[in-house]
C-alpha cells in the first residue's frame, strides 16, 4: 500500500505533484486500521508501562495519520475544488470517531496516569513530564472519565462539531465566490488604484465580460471600501459581505443554524465533562485561569481604550460631515472616510506606501529581520507544490538545515480566506536523527497584475510578518518531544506572541528603507512617507481595539453566559447578546442586517472558540517583549536576540508559556508597553 499510494510516504516531504483525492480513502482508513491495531495492542499490554514502551510508540503511529490527514486538511483549504471538498468530508467523520474512541480509551489513560505516578517520572526530561502531564489533562477533556453509557453520545457530539465547523467554513467561501459586481460605469472607478481597476479588469475579460469585475475577496473587497468615490459601489459589496451565509442568500449556504447547533452541542459537552459551559473546558489548558479573569481582563482593557474610541469616531463624523458630505456616517462609509481623513491629518495614503513594497523586496526583507534576529539563513528550495503560486524555502544554521516552509502568497477563489500557517512535519528525534520541521505559510494578497511584482500594502506586509512569525516559532524549536515541540503544547492564548512580535519589525526604518523599491523605479521608502506613516500608525487606534474587544467579548460570553437551548420571548438570540456586546464597549454600530457572526469562522469553523480573547491577551505578551529590545536600544540587540530566541522561540511548550516568558523578562507581563505602542499611554 505503501509503494503505491503517495499520500503513505511519509520518507520526505509531502508529494503534491502525485497526491489526488482518490488516494484519500484508502490511505487514511488503512491508517485508521493500523492504529487501532496498534492501540490495542498497547493498551493491553501487560508491562508497566514506560515512555520507551508506551507513549513513544503511541507517538509514533498517531504522527503518521495526522501528517497524512493534515495533508488532506491542507489541500482542502487551498485547493477547495469539489474532488477535495468531497474527499475530506467523506474521511472527516471517520477521522473524528477515530480522536473521540482515543480519547475515550480508559486503558491508554490509565498508562499515562501510571506513567505520571510511576518511578520513571522524575527521571523522564522535562519536556517528556509535561507531555504526560498534557494527555493526563487532555483525556480527561476528551470524556476518559465519562461512564461507559455516556461515551457514544459524547463521541457522536465531536463527530457532529467537526462536520459542522467543515461545512460553515465551506458556506462562507461558497458564500464569498457566488458574489460579483460588474461595473460598466467607469466614473464609478473613480478613486480606485490603477493596480485594483487592473486586476478588475484581468477578472472580467477572463469571464469574457465588458467592465470591470468586484468580488468579496479581501484584494478586491477592501480597497472598494477603503477608496471608491463611488458611494453605491461601496454599499453593494459592504451589504453583500456582511450578509454572506445567512438568511439572506441561497438557503443551502446559511450559517445561522449551524450556529446554533454548534452552540447546543457545545454546551452539552461541556455539562457532560462537569462543566458549567463551554469556555469553562475552553481555558483549561489556556494561560488564562476563569471565565472571570478573560472579562475582566477585556473590560479592563476597554475601559482604557474607549475614551480613545469615542475620540476617534467623533472626530470621523466631524470631518465627514465637514469635508465629505456625509451627514451619517454609515459602516460602508467607515474605511472611506477613515482613508480621507488619515489623508488630511498626515498628507498620507496606504495607496502612496503600497507602490514601494514589492513582493521581492518584502521577503528578502522579511528574511533578513529572521537572519539578524536568529542567526540563521533563509535560501530558496525546491519541493512539489500544490500550485504554481506557491514558493518553497529552506532554513540553515551554520551551513545546517534547521526546517523549510511552503509561501502560497495569493487569493484565489479555491482557497479559504485570511492567512495563517500550519504545520506540515514537525521537529522530533527519530532512530536516524531529528526529523526537520515544515510549515505552510498561506496568504490571500493581491496578485501581480501588468506584468509587474506584486506589490502589497502595509498592512499586508505586516500579515505576512505574522504568520511568518508562527512559522518561525514552530521551525526554530529546539524540543525534540513532539508534544511539546515548535507551537504544540503550546497555550493557545501564547501561541500568538512570536506572531505578534514580528510585526514590530514592520515599523522599523532600517527594516523599511531595505525591504522597499519603488515598482516602477526601484527607489526605497522615501524617509519622508515614512515619518507620516509613523505619524499615522496608531491613527484610530481606540476604534481598532474596541473592535477586537467587541469580538472577543462576544465569543466569551456566547460560550459561558449564553443558553442556546433557551425558548421563549425572554430568550435572547445570538445577535442580541452581539447588540448587549456594542451597548457596552464599541463605539460604531453596523446596520441591523449585518450577520457577523455568520462570518465569524474563527470561533465556527476555526480553533478560537473561547479563545478569541488570545489576540489580545498575547498582544500584552508580545509588547512586553519586544520593550526588551526597546530599552536595549537596538531591535536586533544580540544579547536580547539571543535570550528570547532561548526561551521564547526554541522553548515550544515544553514548560508553561508564563514561566517561558518570565525566563526571557524576567518578571510577570505588564500591559504598560501595549498601551505605549498603541499610543493610549505617553511614551
Amino acid at each position: 500500500m505503501t509503494d503505491t499510494n503517495p499520500l503513505l510516504d511519509f520518507s520526505g516531504l509531502p508529494r503534491f505533484d502525485a497526491i489526488l483525492p482518490t488516494h484519500v480513502d484508502s490511505a487514511i482508513n488503512g491508517l485508521l486500521a493500523e492504529n487501532r491495531a496498534l492501540i490495542d495492542r498497547l493498551a493491553d499490554d501487560p508491562q508497566p508501562a514506560t515512555w520507551n514502551n508506551f507513549a513513544g510508540p503511541l507517538t509514533d503511529g498517531i504522527e503518521r495519520l495526522s501528517r497524512a490527514w493534515g495533508i488532506v486538511g491542507h489541500l482542502h483549504s487551498v485547493n477547495d475544488i469539489p474532488e477535495w471538498r468531497e474527499a475530506y468530508n467523506r474521511m472527516l467523520p471517520d477521522v473524528s470517531r477515530f480522536y473521540a474512541e482515543l480519547g475515550h480509551n480508559l486503558k491508554l489513560f490509565a498508562k499515562y496516569k501510571a506513567l505520571r505516578d510511576g518511578a520513571e517520572y522524575p527521571t523522564l526530561s522535562p519536556a517528556r513530564r509535561r507531555i504526560i502531564d498534557n494527555e493526563v489533562r487532555d483525556f480527561r477533556l476528551s470524556g476518559a472519565e465519562l461512564p461507559d453509557e455516556q461515551k457514544p453520545r459524547f463521541q457522536a457530539i465531536q463527530e457532529e462539531l467537526a462536520s459542522l465547523a467543515a461545512k460553515f467554513s465551506e458556506n462562507l467561501l461558497d458564500a464569498t465566490n457566488a458574489f460579483a459586481e460588474f461595473v460598466t460605469d467607469e466614473a464609478e472607478l473613480a478613486g480606485l488604484p490603477p493596480d485594483v481597476i487592473h486586476a478588475a479588469r484581468e477578472a472580467a475579460e477572463k469571464e469574457g465580460k465588458e467592465g470591470w469585475k468586484f468580488t468579496l475577496h479581501m484584494p478586491s473587497y477592501w480597497p472598494v471600501q477603503q477608496f471608491a468615490d463611488s458611494r453605491r459601489l461601496r454599499e453593494v459589496l459592504y451589504r453583500a459581505s456582511a450578509t454572506r451565509a445567512s438568511e439572506f442568500g441561497p438557503e443551502n449556504l446559511d450559517n445561522t443554524p449551524l450556529i446554533k447547533r454548534i452552540l447546543e452541542l457545545r454546551q452539552e459537552e461541556a455539562q457532560m465533562l462537569g462543566y458549567s459551559n463551554f469556555a469553562e473546558v475552553s481555558l483549561v489548558p489556556k494561560m488564562a485561569e476563569s471565565v472571570a479573569q478573560v472579562l475582566a481582563f477585556l473590560r479592563d482593557l476597554a475601559k482604557k481604550a474607549k475614551p480613545f474610541a469615542e475620540k476617534d469616531v467623533a472626530e470621523l463624523r466631524d470631518f465627514a460631515r465637514r469635508e465629505l458630505g456625509l451627514e451619517t456616517l454609515e459602516s460602508w462609509d467607515m474605511g472611506y472616510a477613515s482613508e480621507k481623513l488619515r489623508q488630511a491629518r498626515y498628507a498620507f495614503s496606504e495607496q502612496d506606501v503600497k507602490p514601494y513594497f514589492t513582493e521581492p523586496k518584502v521577503l528578502a526583507g522579511l528574511f533578513h529581520v529572521a537572519e539578524a534576529l536568529y542567526g540563521v539563513q533563509i535560501r530558496p528550495d525546491s519541493a512539489p507544490v500544490w500550485h504554481e503560486d506557491v514558493r518553497f524555502f529552506r532554513i540553515e544554521k551554520d551551513g545546517e538545515l534547521v526546517g523549510q516552509f511552503y509561501l502560497d502568497p495569493y487569493a484565489r477563489e479555491t482557497k479559504r480566506g485570511g492567512a495563517w500557517m500550519d504545520e506540515a512535519i514537525s521537529r522530533r528525534r527519530v532512530s536516524n536523527g531529528i526529523q526537520k520541521p515544515v510549515a505552510y505559510l498561506a496568504c490571500n494578497f493581491p496578485r501581480p497584475v501588468g506584468g509587474k511584482p506584486a506589490t502589497f500594502s502595509h498592512g499586508d506586509v505586516e500579515t505576512l510578518f505574522h504568520e511568518a512569525g508562527h512559522g518561525l516559532h514552530h521551525l526554530l524549536t529546539r524540543v525534540e518531544e513532539l508534544g511539546v515541540s515548535g507551537i504544540h503544547g503550546v497555550e493557545w492564548d501564547a501561541v500568538e506572541l512570536p506572531s505578534q512580535f514580528m510585526e514590530n519589525y514592520c515599523w522599523e526604518w532600517d527594516v523599511l528603507c531595505q525591504m522597499s523599491g519603488h515598482v516602477d523605479t526601484g527607489e526605497p521608502l522615501p524617509r519622508e512617507l515614512f515619518d507620516k506613516m509613523l505619524a499615522a500608525r496608531n491613527f484610530q487606534s481606540g476604534m481598532l481595539t474596541v473592535r477586537q474587544i467587541e469580538f472577543a467579548l462576544f465569543d466569551m460570553l456566547l460560550h459561558s453566559d449564553f443558553d442556546p437551548a433557551c425558548k421563549g420571548e425572554k430568550c435572547g438570540s445570538v445577535l442580541d447578546l452581539l447588540d448587549a456586546v456594542r451597548k457596552e464597549v464599541a463605539v460604531t454600530f453596523p446596520p441591523e442586517w449585518n450577520r457577523f457572526p455568520n462570518s465569524f469562522s474563527h470561533i465556527f469553523g476555526g480553533g478560537y472558540a473561547a479563545g478569541y480573547y488570545s489576540y489580545k491577551w498575547a498582544e500584552v505578551l508580545s509588547a512586553d517583549s519586544y520593550a526588551a529590545f526597546e530599552e536595549a536600544g537596538d531591535p536586533f540587540d544580540p544579547a536580547v536576540g539571543k535570550r528570547f530566541l532561548d526561551e521564547i522561540i526554541a522553548a515550544g511548550g515544553a514548560r508553561p508559556a508564563l514561566e517561558n516568558f518570565r525566563a526571557f523578562r524576567g518578571r510577570d507581563p505588564q500591559v504598560d508597553a501595549l498601551l505605549r505602542h498603541s499610543g493610549m499611554i505617553a511614551a
